[in-house]
């Protein structure tokens, strides 16, 4: 289908736009080159393909479906929401497998398998979290760098949680949402610290319709994204879990919009925090706790987020901390929660918990660390010598664990905001394209060839469907 273009509304686009062709066109070059040279086979296991390829298609789904039609709630930047969601998650994808494939195998050769790909899409949603920030706000090329630049910190901060730390985060709660909200947070403080006002920054009824259909994606598919790496039975109880758990937050948002709306639904709520049991159930979706306990944790996810957008959001606005997509209250503080009750169940777990039929070491499968020094008292009393744990652990009590777990939450909170701030200063430099100007925030107009009638699209009087004002929702 062809659209009949005016050239005369067309832009011209700054010389740093040519630039980031030549940018993206180097980096294939190079990925292409790395890939040549480090990656050598895929790896094939009959077993694990059927198992999670499933799964994985869920999670690609929430990537380029779900995040780039949650996005599409601005009335003049559907095309900026889904193309720019687009084209930075496939750019993600294969940086992420190069850098994890190099980490993990100290700098050698490598190889891929599904679970690979799998590990690139988590990374993908840390950063497309981030982009939910700063969207409406920068340029294509400083989303490019900071894509860049967020998925070597990311990966170095998960490898050294899970590595050095032994924190186990089965749903990416606290090395994904937590990481990419704040890291979002801190590029949107540094790359823009004043007050924005702009009247593109509203939905429309379709534009909220449209960005209904990513939350329900997100919605549907959440259960494979906190499960699909989880082991044995920790599979299934990250499924119910989760499945229990953003059902809960789904009905707490639709209560606590209710209340706060004097009778009436809001739909960013109904977008966002429906969404927020999913994050929150993520660190501890795979353990043994109850399918009450999940409910809980959903339940209080979803009133903590919804009144986030109402009240958390106009705060940072006071600041002049401006979170586009509000990412702050469905995935920043939702995380947090998650990192916290990770530690919380981590510190009571007990072998009894973990029974499964008449194996009683299986605590050991999910929390490798608390198997006992080799040789040791308990080692012995457990008969580890006949078992997949005959090497020993590190022998770690439930509080000892419990607190490592608190120490990669906030080392990853540190690391986040932190490399933001960073990153936001290089993408403020003069050789990337800027953003400056209100009237070219939540445009469309500067970036793409849009149809004739792009002029009327959004635009709002006394005759045409009025926009949601998200401004003292989102900003």
């Amino acid at each position: 289908m062809s659209h009949e273009i005016d050239y005369k509304r067309l832009r011209s686009p700054p010389k740093q736009r040519y630039g980031l062709t030549l940018f993206l066109t180097l980096f294939q070059v190079a990925f292409i080159v790395l890939f040549a040279y480090k990656c050598k086979s895929v790896s094939f296991d009959k077993e694990e393909a059927p198992r999670l390829y499933p799964m994985f298609m869920d999670v690609h789904s929430m990537m380029f479906v779900g995040f780039g039609f949650l996005m599409t709630f601005l009335k003049r930047y559907g095309y900026g929401a889904i193309g720019f969601n687009f084209l930075v998650a496939a750019y993600v994808l294969e940086l992420s497998l190069l850098v994890r494939g190099l980490l993990h195998s100290k700098f050698g050769s490598f190889t891929l398998n599904i679970e690979s790909l799998l590990v690139a899409d988590f990374c993908a949603a840390a950063v497309l979290i981030s982009f939910g920030a700063v969207i409406g706000k920068a340029s294509i090329s400083q989303l490019i760098i900071m894509a860049t630049i967020e998925v070597i910190v990311q990966s170095f901060n998960e490898y050294i949680g899970l590595e050095y730390l032994k924190a186990y985060d089965i749903g990416e709660s606290m090395y994904v949402h937590v990481f990419g909200a704040y890291f979002g947070l801190a590029v949107a403080k540094v790359l823009n610290n004043r007050d924005l006002e702009n009247e593109n920054e509203s939905s429309t009824y379709n534009s909220d319709l449209f960005s209904m259909i990513g939350t329900i994606f997100l919605w549907i598919y959440w259960p494979s994204f906190n499960s699909a790496v989880a082991k044995d039975e920790g599979q299934m109880r990250a499924i119910v879990n989760t499945y229990l758990s953003i059902a809960s937050s789904c009905i707490t948002t639709f209560i606590i919009s209710t209340l706060v709306g004097k009778g009436k639904l809001n739909m960013v709520h109904v977008q966002n925090a429906t969404l927020a049991g999913g994050v929150a159930v993520g660190t501890m979706a795979d353990m043994a706790i109850l399918p009450s306990s999940a409910m809980m944790i959903g339940s209080v996810a979803g009133v903590v987020s919804t009144l986030g957008f109402e009240y958390v959001t106009p705060l940072l606005k006071k600041i002049y901390l401006h979170d586009t997509c509000g990412v702050n209250n469905l995935h920043g503080m939702p995380g947090l929660i998650s990192g916290i009750g990770g530690a919380i169940v981590a510190t009571f777990a007990t072998t009894q918990s973990f029974t499964f039929g008449e194996d009683t070491n299986r605590m050991y499968t999910f929390y490798p660390s608390r198997i006992p020094i080799f040789n040791s008292t308990e080692y012995l009393n457990r008969n580890l010598n006949a078992t997949e744990y005959s090497s020993g652990g590190y022998g770690r009590s439930g509080a000892a664990q419990g607190a490592y777990q608190m120490a990669a939450l906030c080392l990853t909170l540190i690391v986040a905001i932190v490399s933001g701030m960073i990153t936001g200063l290089i993408m403020k430099s003069p050789i990337f394209e800027q953003i400056k100007e209100n009237d070219e925030m939540f445009d469309d107009q500067s970036n793409w060839i849009t149809p004739s009638d792009y002029a009327y699209h959004g635009k709002s009087n006394d005759n045409l469907e009025q926009g949601t004002d998200l401004k003292n929702l989102r900003v």
